[in-house]
């Protein structure tokens, strides 16, 4: 059984043989910022974003514009793709291009559930763009994701594939003698 506690100790009970220790110990919650920093440093500087030199609102305003697009690209891309692998398929092509653009409707639906139109300008203050973007780009990469299936394939033996492509069965490597 492990309980923690707050207000900078961590207790762990444990229990063996019908014994029970207990151990504190101290954590300060500098260090525990520490950490947690050096962290999060470690995974950005692996991969650097148009983020990591934004200072102003209007500049992460701008990053977030450019995720959206990216996130846009990608979508449009997988589904050019999917279009021309598929293209001697006609009802599963008309069926797709169906679903897409009632997606694309959802989609605008949904982000006015989510930022309905109001009357006073700057309603949802000075990060309103970033916020919209981001939360579009999320829905974009979602739905490439999901559209990935008609390129990649799912696993053989899945009854309800449907119009999925089944993916290659990799040949199994040679056991070691």
């Amino acid at each position: 059984m492990h309980l923690l506690h707050t207000r900078n100790t961590r207790t762990v009970a444990h229990s063996l043989h019908q014994s029970s220790y207990d151990l504190r110990i101290p954590i300060k919650p500098i260090y525990l910022s520490l950490i947690l920093a050096s962290t999060l440093v470690t995974a950005d500087e692996a991969k650097p974003t148009c983020f990591d030199n934004a200072d102003t609102q209007q500049e992460i305003n701008q990053c977030s514009g450019l995720d959206n697009q990216t996130a846009d690209q990608a979508l449009n891309s997988t589904y050019q793709a999917i279009l021309k692998q598929h293209a001697n398929d006609k009802p599963f092509i008309d069926s797709l291009k169906q679903a897409q653009r009632a997606w694309l409707k959802w989609r605008d639906a949904e982000m006015l559930a989510i930022y309905p139109i109001r009357e006073q300008p700057g309603y949802y203050g000075s990060s309103f763009k970033a916020c919209w973007h981001e939360q579009i780009a999320s829905m974009t990469r979602e739905r490439t994701r999901q559209l990935k299936k008609w390129l990649d394939g799912v696993e053989e033996g899945d009854m309800c594939s449907g119009s999925f492509p089944i993916k290659p069965i990799q040949p199994a490597l040679p056991e070691a003698p």
